[in-house]
């Protein structure tokens, strides 16, 4: 019988094809690895305990290790009991674990995923899976190129019953412009670039999906959202811990690629787009890449930009190591654990608008915040008493200041000047804002159950797309080699759990802008 209500009502049709994605096998490469164990799977289960994920689900763990079925199911328990932000309930784990086996191989092995093909047409037949599935690169990035091949070699890029096949791949997408470029083409050479989904978690946070909510749904801000109105805009990314014994990772990759390609490069895009034609993805899409080409070339990185590298220091009373006595870590090392850019996008809306980023590690705060600063009023109106001098003197308000804070507590916050009580007119900052937790009362998802499920059900809205990739790589391999051309830098130039270097307040000169204390966020 022909359920008509879905018919004669296109939107309840379309709440319904949103909330539960098809029948499906996710095959998680790299499956012993810390992100299976600690995001990927706990999230799979949130999203099963949301009733989110369909009958015929099935997770397939792909890892050299030599484990069993129920090895494997064994040890996801106890991760997730630990991670999944719901605590794990034992009966519901029982039938999401029945949905999860283990497939031992080298990633370049062919018979490995011969006998993985195999595995999925039984989970097509047995568990209704319907040829669909998606495979899940949670592996150190050298190893992409080689699973791509085997997978195209074992005919595994397409569905056998006509099903889709995706493929999450997760960053750094390339260490610069031309590995990138080179990447991009051993995907393309396998899999058509709407079967491609790049994953960045920061887009899976709340605030990072609310901006464009509260951009182009909002008629008081988007009107003011432009040069005429901004002064400058601050995107940080602070972290309060060294590499954590990362140190031979981090000597590849530096804050420059680690962070601001990909995470910061995105908050930019989102702040800066235009409105686009609807909420689908290549149309959101389209908007982020005319950002990116937008972005003026650093001219000169000794003025654009300033690096840092924390030194030795203490906290608690207790010694901390500089990031040249980190394990992995050069004792000569120059690589950068902290970085500022000033730039500049060259479109109609923010032409002349100060962009200011920044991130580092042994700050003095764990804190992602984006704060637009906007202009002053065009004359000081209030004058008040000066008590000490015995003077009128104008009182200057601060810039009113929109702040996005992305972590830890993820919330909007909105300062502007007010009259304090009393005779005298003194202006004082007042705040108002407003925390996700408070106002509803839920805890939110975490940023991979979003991500994973968008997957599932095949929005790409909140992946990033070949051109955005090969954009943001341009601009970051420029200032590599704009660094590459200049004398050693002199490290370590900052104490730990500090604002970094002092240096960073050159970026500011000749403007009305000052960093934010990361401590006073």
């Amino acid at each position: 019988m022909t359920d008509t209500s879905t018919l004669t009502n296109p939107l309840r049709a379309g709440l319904r094809m949103q909330r539960t994605p098809e029948p499906c096998s996710v095959v998680i490469f790299g499956a012993t690895g810390d992100l299976t164990h600690r995001k990927l799977v706990p999230a799979l289960y949130n999203l099963q305990r949301e009733r989110l994920l369909p009958p015929g689900f099935n997770v397939v763990g792909f890892a050299r290790r030599d484990w069993t079925d129920d090895f494997f199911r064994d040890s996801l328990h106890k991760d997730a009991a630990q991670f999944s932000r719901s605590g794990v309930e034992e009966s519901l784990w029982g039938s999401f674990a029945a949905s999860v086996t283990y497939q031992a191989s080298s990633f370049d092995d062919p018979a490995g995923y011969a006998a993985l093909a195999e595995r999925l047409a039984t989970l097509d037949e047995q568990r209704g899976a319907g040829g669909n599935r998606l495979f899940y690169l949670a592996t150190p990035p050298e190893s992409y190129p080689t699973i791509i091949q085997q997978l195209g070699a074992a005919g595994l890029a397409r569905s056998p019953g006509g099903g889709w096949v995706r493929i999450i791949i997760e960053k750094p997408f390339g260490r610069d412009l031309a590995s990138a470029r080179a990447l991009n083409a051993e995907v393309h050479s396998v899999f058509d670039e709407s079967q491609v989904y790049r994953i960045d978690h920061y887009l899976g946070k709340e605030t990072v999906q609310n901006i464009l909510v509260f951009r182009f749904s909002n008629g008081i801000f988007e009107p003011i959202w432009n040069r005429s109105y901004v002064d400058h805009v601050q995107i940080t990314v602070a972290e309060i811990v060294g590499v954590e014994g990362r140190g031979g990772y981090y000597e590849r990759a530096g804050a420059l690629r680690d962070m601001v390609q990909n995470h910061l490069m995105q908050l930019l895009t989102l702040m800066a787009m235009e409105p686009p034609v609807g909420y689908r993805a290549d149309a959101v899409r389209d908007e982020k890449v005319k950002v990116l080409r937008a972005i003026r070339m650093i001219a000169s990185v000794e003025t654009e930009t300033v690096r840092g590298q924390y030194g030795p220091g203490t906290v608690n009373g207790r010694a901390a190591p500089g990031y040249r006595e980190e394990p992995g870590v050069a004792p000569d090392s120059c690589t950068e654990t902290y970085v500022a850019l000033r730039f500049f996008i060259d479109n109609w809306r923010w032409a002349g608008v100060p962009f200011l980023l920044r991130s580092g590690k042994r700050l003095a705060k764990r804190v992602s915040e984006i704060a637009v600063a906007f202009n002053q009023p065009p004359m000081h109106l209030f004058r008040q008493f000066d008590d000490a001098s015995d003077e009128v003197v104008v009182a200057r308000p601060k810039s009113n200041l929109l702040v996005l804070r992305i972590q830890p507590d993820e919330g909007i916050n909105l300062s502007f000047a007010c009259k304090r009580p009393g005779i005298k007119i003194q202006l004082d900052e007042v705040q108002m804002d407003f925390f996700y937790g408070r106002a509803f009362r839920q805890r939110s998802p975490e940023a991979y159950e979003r991500l994973l499920l968008d997957a599932l059900r095949g929005d790409a809205s909140l992946f990033t797309r070949s051109d955005e990739v090969d954009y943001a790589w341009q601009f970051i391999t420029s200032i590599h080699r704009g660094w590459a051309s200049l004398p050693r830098p002199v490290f370590p130039n900052y104490y730990p759990f500090t604002d970094g270097p002092d240096e960073a307040n050159r970026l500011l000169e000749g403007t009305q802008a000052h960093w934010r204390s990361l401590a006073e966020m």
